[in-house]
């Protein structure tokens, strides 16, 4: 074994691994954001609003995220150019939009991927909760709003807490597919390094070991998390 590639490449790794890590960070917050209304709607929405959340989710849950991340990037990516060349004006307003970065499209992909799958899991979350504590809830003169955010929500996401732990990990372990995108994150700078010193065992023992130690502190966080909120029985 032959470590002596590491201090030269250790600022592209440093900086791969703060990409790695901000895109995780990014994408759960956003998906989690959105996955919290697809699984209400799919629990106690209209018709309409059902029947799109639950297209929306198995359409994630059905393909890919290579396929997302591709059409996304490419789709869009090749889109927004040839609107330009159309509209002149879109292409003086929206200049950002023709030169979006590769980053914003990986985010992009990766929260929506994720708000599909933790959509079914918070469905199952929000189906979880007792109908006793909700009408318990409204017994007490709560509007729909306070029961939703007071009662249903909290106790929803504490029973999904562990799958949500696994759900982060799976996020982390899919944020590589990025580098395929021009995204320069670990396993982009893995994988440059691997080019430039014919190194093949190192580089990847190196980034294996990186991602076991996000894995582990991230069941901690949420194990901790766990056991300081109160189980109600």
């Amino acid at each position: 074994m032959v470590w002596d590639w590491l201090p030269k490449y250790a600022p592209l790794l440093l900086h791969g691994l703060w990409l790695t890590i901000l895109l995780l960070v990014l994408s759960v917050v956003f998906g989690f954001i959105l996955a919290v209304p697809l699984g209400l709607a799919q629990v106690s929405g209209p018709a309409p609003l059902k029947f799109g959340a639950n297209l929306f989710c198995r359409f994630i849950r059905g393909t890919p995220l290579l396929l997302q991340l591709y059409i996304l990037y490419y789709g869009l990516g090749s889109l927004f150019p040839q609107i330009g060349l159309a509209y002149p004006s879109f292409k003086t307003e929206f200049q950002w939009l023709i030169r979006l970065d590769g980053f914003y499209y990986a985010l992009l992909a990766l929260s929506l991927n994720f708000a599909g799958y933790e959509g079914e899991v918070m469905r199952g979350g929000f189906l979880s909760v007792p109908k006793g504590e909700i009408e318990a809830a409204r017994a007490f003169g709560m509007n729909p709003s306070k029961v939703l955010w007071r009662v249903w929500f909290p106790r929803a996401v504490r029973n999904v807490l562990p799958t949500l732990n696994g759900e982060v990990i799976i996020q982390l372990l899919s944020t590589p597919v990025v580098f395929t995108v021009t995204v320069m994150d670990l396993m982009g700078a893995l994988y440059k390094v691997r080019q430039d010193t014919y190194r093949i065992y190192e580089p990847l023992l190196f980034g294996a070991a990186i991602y076991m130690i996000l894995t582990f502190a991230m069941t901690y966080a949420f194990k901790r998390i766990e056991n300081r909120i109160p189980q109600r029985r």
